[in-house]
C-alpha cells in the first residue's frame, strides 16, 4: 500500500489485504540499508494467521520517498506519525537489527499503541566498526561484502546469492542510505535505559552464528527486559528472516498466541 505523509510517499507492503481495524497489526521494521523485501517470506504467513501486516519502507528506502532519517530518535518519531495517520493501535512491532533500536526508542516514547514486541538479531546498542562506516560513506561495494562477512560468513548458502547485494545495488544506495543508517545505529545511546522500562511481552530471536550481534551481546540485551523469552536458531547468522524464515515465524507465532 502507498500513502502520503507530510506530502511524501510512504510504502508499506500489506500482503494485499489492507487494514482491518478488528485485527492486531504486525509492523515489520527492516535493518540498515534494506527494505520491506526482507520480510517477503514472513508477511503472508502472518496475514494467513489473522493479523494485519505492514512491512514499512523507511524514508529513502525501497519505495518510500527520501531523504533518509539520520537518527533512531527521528525514525521513532516518524513511525508515530505513520501510525497516527493510519489510525493503528494494538501494534506488534517486529524489528531486525537496526529495527530493534527503533522498537526500543519507539516503546520508550510512544507506548500507548503497543501490545507485544519481537526483537530479531538485535541489541540495545549497535556500535559500527569505523572501517565499515568509512566504506559506506565512500559508496564502496566492499561495505556490503563486509556486512555479510561479519553477519554470517556462509552467505553463499543463500538461494539466489547475497540478499543484501540485491537490495543495496549502487554506490548511491551505499552512500545515501546504508551509510546514514549505520551512523544512526552507531550514535544511538538510549537503548539500555529504554529496554529497562519496557513492560510489554517481548521475545528475542538470535542466530547462533551471528557475528554482527553475537549471542553474548544478545543475551545481555534480553536480560534487560523483564518477563521476556529468547529463542536461538542453530546454524543461523544475522539475516534470520531469510536464512531461517520458517523456524523464525513459527516461534514468533507461538509467542503471539500466548
Amino acid at each position: 500500500m502507498n500513502f502520503q505523509l507530510e506530502n511524501k510517499n510512504v510504502y508499506a507492503s500489506d500482503a494485499g489485504q489492507g487494514i482491518d481495524q478488528n485485527k492486531d497489526t504486525i509492523v515489520f521494521l527492516h535493518g540498515s540499508g534494506l527494505s520491506h523485501i526482507v520480510w517477503s517470506l514472513t508477511e503472508q504467513f502472518f496475514s494467513n494467521n489473522n493479523f494485519n501486516v505492514l512491512s514499512i519502507d523507511l524514508p529513502g528506502h525501497g519505495n518510500s520517498d527520501g531523504p533518509c532519517l539520520d537518527s533512531i530518535e527521528k525514525i521513532a518519531d516518524w513511525l508515530e506519525r505513520v501510525f497516527n495517520e493510519l489510525n493503528l493501535n494494538n501494534l506488534i512491532l517486529i524489528g531486525h537489527s537496526q529495527g530493534c533500536l527503533e522498537i526500543l526508542e519507539y516503546a520508550h516514547k510512544y507506548k500507548d499503541r503497543l501490545k507485544k514486541l519481537v526483537f530479531i538479531g538485535g541489541s540495545n546498542k549497535m556500535p559500527v566498526h569505523p572501517d565499515l562506516i568509512d566504506l559506506a560513506k565512500n559508496g564502496d561495494s566492499d561495505a556490503v561484502k563486509l556486512m555479510m562477512k561479519w553477519g554470517y560468513e556462509g552467505s553463499k548458502r543463500f538461494i539466489g546469492g547475497n540478499p543484501v547485494e540485491k537490495i543495496i545495488q549502487s554506490p548511491r544506495d551505499i552512500r545515501d542510505i546504508l551509510a546514514v543508517d549505520l551512523v544512526a545505529c552507531n550514535n544511538y545511546k538510549n537503548g539500555s535505559d529504554a529496554a529497562k522500562l519496557i513492560q510489554f511481552p517481548s521475545m528475542f530471536i538470535f542466530g547462533s552464528l551471528d557475528k554482527m550481534v553475537n549471542l553474548e551481546a544478545g543475551k545481555k540485551f534480553s536480560s534487560l527486559i523483564n518477563n521476556s523469552s529468547t529463542h536461538i536458531i542453530d546454524g543461523c547468522g544475522h539475516m534470520i528472516m531469510i536464512e531461517k524464515a520458517f523456524e523464525m515465524r513459527d516461534k514468533v507465532l507461538e509467542f503471539l498466541k500466548k
